[in-house]
């Protein structure tokens, strides 16, 4: 049974039996700022376990692509040494949100194993939580699973603290958990879990079972949930491996052909090489993190990418593959995995190129890092260590791997201080951990009451009642003049911010109380946080507000929100279809876009985008919003934006000639927006580009502040603003011409001095000459010239000229053919710069140099004597 039958066998199954089938999330976790990435298939159905977010089905199922290699959940390093470690898997999973519970979750679970994928009974053994004898009961009682192979698994230092008792947090949902293990017979070494050789491969988990079943409060105590939820998760490789009778991930289909591959653009026979697995399962990683708009960087989740991209160029170097060959897998797998992530095959080009720059990066990475280990090694004292810093840095600011570091030194008979170098990568981490954790957006506030009510797309000013203050993070029943506080609304038509667009701003007018409200953000889905001060007087639970708008910052805000929607497809036209949104902000000043290109927009691709957009917003057509199914925008072709999370009814958003599911606020039509114009538009990382673009009167204002610096440029130079470029041009021109009239009167002038230097020449042995002069006040760009005339005239001669200009030492040598032989001008100037504080050579004829220990120059210039003579 192939890897994609599997998979699919799975959802139809669970669609069967009333589950929803849920598409993959994205593996940057939507408004989840707690996780690097998606590591397990009940992440994008967080808000509904814990309450916060519902959806109109109750049960659903899914196959969710997930990456395990940053944070916590990290197993790079095993990758490719163990049968079952990956970056990136698949997690087939069912969830039920208070439908149904342990009885049917594992009555499923067993129909599936056994009789849709024909796993033979006496094969699995299970698991449960020790206290948990419902489950023990269903195993035994109504499935037939025999005591012998159910096993209680206990606590691990404390009550609740065990293998089989899952916990979102340290408080929250939690409940145990049942584990379901296939027996690969007595062939592989092993125990059944919970004894002692449990960690051999005999007995292999396939799929947990999680009941949630509790409520943890911040006293440790579990108060039973009035709807209690299943969350199961199998890996669909690992599954794979069972049914496809072979003992390790890496051998089943999938991969086999991904190895095959690797081992193609490797130029390598031994397919059982572990470099080709470590290949193998890095690509797709790689890919899949780069369809879902993670860059290669030197921070967060690009920087966990652009680890793994490197750790698979270096097993290819192993390989002995020291050209771009990686890149060229992405093929391969598009073919294997494009039907069930059609993503893959839409996006293949721009994943190639965004990874061969990668790979042709790495290549001068390790250029530079071979440099400075060499430097290293060649300071080290006769049976000297390399140090653990050292190893850390090659590693860490060169992206130099230590296991390379380490053959390298091995073959020099060198020792390596790798406790120093975990001892150093463990302060890193440290570090990082105290500066870079993932925070949350809110503060974790405690709301139970009614939802906000949004009036804001089609109204400005709402009466409404508060529902709760919070000062500090703590609920408060008041709130006096001078307190900042967020204040909550049963409705609002201040808009949270959502989908790049900033919060509203106002006021709520009490009758006797004043709040201004600085920000709008959501406390929970459908619950608005209002951020402000109180005023004037005082504000309780319960008052009637009446909540109003700044109707100018709103106004400007949905300018530059329409216009972004109507540029966004204006990039698709010029520049293509792989433009994809990759982040942006919009607020009253601007629209900051980010998108998925790789080079940056001439001036001419600014203009046609420009006036795109101007026409649309000329063309003044009604701007129309409307509900409905996520699969029905989909397919009616409106665009889902990156990193943005949907249910499944939507807001679809048809201005102009875009459509797009957004939740934002906009114009009523396309011709309130006034003027476009793009004002900046740079990179931000590897294929990604940014446009900063202006509304309105922010448009006007900029236009004519522009027109103003051109007349003002025009009249300084005399000239009409339509004439400027050409004024221009004339000007360069006249400045070529005089700037090669005082570079001839240089070169007089150094003639000049030459002729004067050759005086000071003194005789060596043999006739030979030497000329060495400090001149502080020549051009550094004329020496050359000067030394090439001065061995003309010296006829048999060694030259050196120096000159220093704000500690920048110039140095310059020459030597007559008839000696370069013995005395070499890259030599000499090597020794000089070395005295000064820099470095220089060149050929034996001629050499420059530099440095910058300017009190240094008499006595370097006074070694050149003896030196020179120890050479003839």
């Amino acid at each position: 049974m192939k890897t994609s039958e599997i998979r699919q066998k799975f959802l139809s199954f669970f669609q069967e039996r009333g589950h929803e089938i849920v598409p993959s999330s994205s593996l940057i976790p939507a408004n989840d700022p707690t996780l690097l990435f998606t590591n397990a298939g009940m992440v994008q159905f967080k808000d509904v376990f814990t309450g916060k977010e519902t959806r109109p089905y109750t049960s659903a199922t899914s196959s969710q692509r997930c990456v395990r290699a940053g944070g916590k959940h990290n197993d790079l390093e095993n990758v490719g040494y163990t049968a079952r470690h990956h970056t990136f898997f698949e997690m087939l999973g069912n969830f039920s949100f208070g439908d149904y519970f342990k009885e049917d979750a594992i009555r499923y679970a067993w129909e599936l194993l056994t009789k849709t994928y024909g796993l033979p009974a006496e094969k699995l053994w299970v698991t449960v939580y020790h206290e948990d004898d419902e489950a023990y009961a269903i195993w035994n009682e109504q499935i037939g699973v025999p005591a012998e192979r159910i096993i209680r698994i206990g606590d691990k230092g404390g009550r609740y603290v065990s293998d089989n008792f899952w916990q979102m947090a340290d408080t929250g949902p939690c409940g145990p958990c049942s584990e379901i293990f296939y027996d690969h017979g007595p062939d592989v070494w092993g125990g059944p879990p919970g004894s002692p050789d449990e960690d051999g491969d005999r007995y292999i988990e396939v799929w947990n079972l999680v009941f949630m079943q509790f409520d943890r409060d911040a006293e440790g105590n579990l108060n039973p949930l009035p709807k209690p939820c299943v969350d199961t998760g199998m890996g669909l490789e690992r599954i794979s491996a069972v049914l496809q009778h072979v003992h390790s991930n890496y051998e089943i289909d999938l991969f086999q052909h991904l190895i095959q591959a690797a081992a193609r653009e490797t130029h390598t026979q031994d397919l059982s090489n572990n470099s080709l697995k470590v290949i193998a399962d890095h690509i797709r990683a790689c890919a899949f993190m780069i369809v879902d708009g993670v860059i290669p960087s030197n921070e967060g989740r690009g920087y966990v990418l652009r680890r793994i991209v490197r750790r698979a160029l270096r097993h290819g170097h192993k390989l002995g593959q020291n050209q771009a060959f990686f890149y060229r897998l992405v093929a391969d797998l598009a073919t294997h995995m494009g039907e069930a992530y059609p993503e893959l095959i839409q996006q293949q080009s721009r994943i190639e190129q965004i990874l061969k720059q990668e790979e042709e990066r790495f290549s001068e990475t390790l250029e530079h890092g071979m440099k400075i280990l060499e430097s290293a090694l060649a300071n080290l004292p006769k049976d000297g260590v390399l140090d653990g810093q050292t190893l850390f840095t090659l590693y860490d600011t060169y992206g130099f791997p230590v296991d390379l570091t380490a053959d390298i030194c091995r073959e020099r008979e060198v020792e390596v201080d790798l406790a120093g170098f975990d001892q150093a990568m463990q302060r890193q981490r440290e570090m990082a951990r105290a500066s870079g954790k993932f925070k949350t957006a809110v503060a974790d506030l405690k709301y139970d009451g009614v939802e906000t009510q949004f009036e804001g797309y089609e109204q400005l000013t709402t009466a409404a009642t508060v529902t709760a203050l919070y000062v500090d993070g703590s609920a408060v029943e008041q709130i006096n003049e001078g307190q900042e506080a967020i204040v909550v609304l049963d409705s609002t038509p201040f808009y949270a911010e959502s989908g790049g667009q900033v919060g509203d701003t106002g006021v709520l007018q009490g009758a006797t109380a004043a709040f201004t409200v600085q920000d709008t953000q959501k406390l929970l889905a459908q619950v608005f946080g209002h951020h402000g001060v109180v005023t004037q007087g005082n504000l309780k639970v319960g008052d009637s507000v009446q909540a109003q708008v700044d109707a100018d910052h709103r106004q400007h805000t949905i300018r530059n929100h329409s216009a972004t929607h109507l540029m966004h497809k204006a990039l698709k036209i010029v520049l293509g279809d792989h433009v994809q949104q990759r982040g942006s902000l919009v607020d009253a000043d601007k629209t900051r876009f980010d998108f998925a290109h790789d080079s940056a927009l001439s001036i001419e691709q600014i203009a046609q985008v420009e006036a795109i957009v101007n026409q649309e917003i000329l063309a003044n057509q009604p701007v129309a919003a409307q509900l409905m199914s996520f699969d029905d925008a989909v397919s009616g072709g409106a665009m889902a934006l990156f990193g943005e999370k949907y249910g499944d009814e939507v807001r679809v958003l048809d201005i102009g000639f875009s459509r797009e599911l957004c939740g934002g606020t906009h114009v009523a039509r396309t011709g309130d927006i006034g003027l476009f114009k793009i004002v900046s538009e740079g990179g931000v990382a590897a294929g990604v580009r940014r446009i900063e673009a202006i509304t309105g009167e922010n448009a006007l204002a900029w236009v004519q502040k522009r027109e103003a610096t051109l007349q003002g440029a025009a009249a300084s130079l005399r000239t009409q603003p339509e004439k400027l470029a050409e004024r221009l041009m004339q000007l360069q021109t006249q400045l070529r011409e005089l700037e090669r009239e005082r570079d001839q009167l240089k070169d007089k002038l150094a003639a000049s001095a030459g002729q004067d230097l050759v005086s000071q020449a003194i005789e060596l042995a043999g006739g030979v000459k030497l000329l060495v002069a400090d001149l502080p006040a020549a051009d550094p760009k004329s020496l050359r010239t000067t030394v090439d005339q001065l061995k003309d005239k010296l006829k048999s001669a060694v030259v050196l000229l120096a000159t220093a200009k704000d500690d920048k030492i110039s140095l310059v040598a020459g030597v007559t053919a008839d000696i370069n032989a013995k005395v070499k001008a890259g030599e000499l100037i090597g020794m000089v710069a070395a005295q000064v504080g820099g470095k220089g050579g060149g050929r034996p004829d001629m050499a420059m140099g530099g440095g910058s220990d300017s009190a240094a120059l008499p006595a370097a210039l006074g070694s050149v004597q003896a030196w020179v003579e120890s050479q003839l």
